[in-house]
């Protein structure tokens, strides 16, 4: 039971950084009224969590190297537990966003990097398959009490005490930090790279913030930008000034290693095909995961009505399934390759959604939507009882925290660009849908119909249709008309769900080309001493 104490600590962690997200899901109803908002903006808020992780976890990664990882470890703990607790007592949106978002995502970009490689360090061979699918498992458990618990406090209680439980975690892990034994020195103990943690984090934000506000301002064709560039959104701008950072970015590493000095990501690690497949994938997982675990509970709660521990129950099958697919890793690794049983999880993904497209309707199937969303689980398992070792074991000791810090950029890139991704894809799906289907609806008059044209120009929110309705007739819009377009609106808001999870499916075909570079053959148990390949 020894040799097991660290992974109760860092799989606790992994359990946490989880949790956070998947509550927040469940409860947009509840922080868009408890804190007198709309969706867009707890959807932004719940983008800024990831996106901080993504655009600071490769800074995390050179701290660990730099200062060791244990210490950055419980150091990240500490910040972690500090956010969590801002969060549980915050009065406004922006106190919210400020110990969530920023306090709580700095916390985890340095506990996750940290955490890959002290589980690839502390494990070896089989034991680190079973170790990687521990992680895997406790992930799929983070998504799968979160619904469901975060669901339970926001109906019966307050979602605030969810945070008050991570306080209590957060301690109690620090209390038995010394189960992780110290790492030796990494000799990387270098100057930091700030130009380049300045470059990376700021492309990051700039790429996610483009793809989150293009629902809004509009992708090309400018609807509520703020400005204009020669007739087209402000949206291209900023994604194409995030690119042109990142580009910089990887100038200003490669600078730095011409000159001899110590450069903040080795780009040489790109070399190394399992691990730059690995990488690939996990970035696709993610945006679909969190993509969906955003727009399905808009379903649940603004089409259906159902409140957030109803919406828990519902998605519990994707939790339950996935938690026990990813603890099939070492099974699996003794009867296929890793680019076998992933192409599979891609497989069962693509029916998941198939299957999910039906069930998308105004009256659920409980029977069928609960069945589609086992599938669902069960293919993400898949994927994820074989990345995290594979990513670890391609390459050597002294990469690990590099690796374990591009590992979760990706995973939480991809949690960025899922949430933004399918907020943009739902919101421009509905605006369409609804303009279409106003202009040919007969029983709206034509002056309506430019009223209603004028308003969509502007923005359209995603909102109960019980909502709409009183709009509609705070406007002074006559009942039959008002009828038309409450019914419209309804058609408007599937059509727009139904694009988004289309949307998954298309990530889910791109994720399949990415696993030719995934190990072809069986894992073997390695030789003693063998830590996986260094970078070119």
């Amino acid at each position: 039971m020894g040799r097991w104490k660290p992974l109760v600590v860092l799989g606790t962690a992994q359990f946490l950084m989880v949790l956070d997200t998947s509550v927040m899901n469940v409860s947009i109803s509840r922080l868009v009224e408890d804190f007198d908002t709309e969706v867009t903006a707890i959807q932004a808020v719940i983008t800024l969590y990831s996106l901080v992780m993504a655009a600071f976890m490769i800074t995390g990664g050179r701290l660990g190297d730099m200062f060791g990882r244990r210490r950055l470890f419980g150091a990240g703990l500490v910040v972690y537990g500090v956010g969590s607790a801002l969060t549980a007592a915050a009065p406004t949106l922006w106190m919210l966003a400020l110990g969530w978002s920023v306090v709580e995502g700095l916390g985890a970009a340095m506990v996750l990097p940290a955490l890959a490689a002290l589980v690839a360090g502390a494990y070896r061979g089989r034991d680190r398959v079973v170790a990687y699918g521990v992680i895997g498992g406790l992930a799929g458990a983070g998504i799968a009490v979160g619904p469901l618990l975060g669901g339970w406090l926001t109906s019966y209680l307050t979602w605030r005490l969810v945070f008050v439980g991570e306080v209590v975690l957060v301690v109690a892990m620090l209390a038995v930090l010394r189960w992780i034994e110290r790492d030796p020195p990494s000799g990387r103990r270098a100057s930091f790279d700030a130009v380049g943690a300045a470059l990376s984090a700021a492309g990051l934000a700039l790429v996610v913030l483009g793809i989150l506000q293009s629902s809004s301002w509009g992708l090309l064709r400018p609807r509520n930008s703020p400005v204009t560039v020669f007739g087209f959104s402000l949206t291209v701008f900023v994604i194409g000034a995030g690119v042109l950072l990142l580009w910089g970015f990887r100038a200003w590493e490669r600078h730095r290693e011409e000159h001899g000095r110590d450069p903040l990501i080795h780009f040489a690690l790109f070399d190394v095909t399992p691990l730059r497949s690995g990488l690939a994938v996990l970035l696709g997982q993610n945006t679909i995961l969190l993509g969906l675990f955003f727009a399905i509970p808009l379903y649940l709660q603004v089409v259906q009505g159902l409140d957030a521990f109803q919406t828990g129950l519902r998605l519990l099958p994707v939790s339950v399934t996935m938690l026990l697919a990813s603890l099939s890793g070492p099974l699996l690794s003794r009867i296929a390759a890793p680019r076998t049983v992933v192409r599979s999880g891609f497989a069962v993904l693509l029916v998941a959604i198939l299957w999910l497209l039906t069930t998308i309707d105004p009256r659920i199937d409980d029977l069928s939507f609960l069945m589609a969303m086992a599938v669902l689980g069960l293919g993400m398992g898949l994927l994820a009882s074989q990345l995290g070792n594979v990513v670890q074991s391609s390459v050597g000791e002294r990469d690990r925290s590099e690796a374990g810090s591009l590992q979760y950029t990706s995973q939480n890139l991809g949690s960025a660009l899922g949430t933004a991704f399918m907020g943009a894809l739902v919101i421009s799906a509905l605006a369409a849908a609804l303009t279409q289907r106003i202009t040919d609806d007969p029983r709206v008059s034509a002056a309506v119909k430019e009223q209603a044209g004028v308003s969509l120009q502007s923005g359209v929110s995603f909102v109960p249709s019980n909502e709409v309705r009183v709009a509609l007739a705070e406007a002074g819009i006559p009942p039959g008309e008002a009828d038309a377009l409450v019914e419209q609106y309804s058609s408007a808001q599937l059509t727009g769900l139904k694009t988004a999870i289309l949307g998954a499916g298309g990530i889910a075909v791109l994720g399949l080309m990415f696993t030719r570079g995934l190990p072809s053959r069986r894992p073997e148990e390695p030789a003693p001493g063998h830590t996986g390949a260094d970078r070119p």
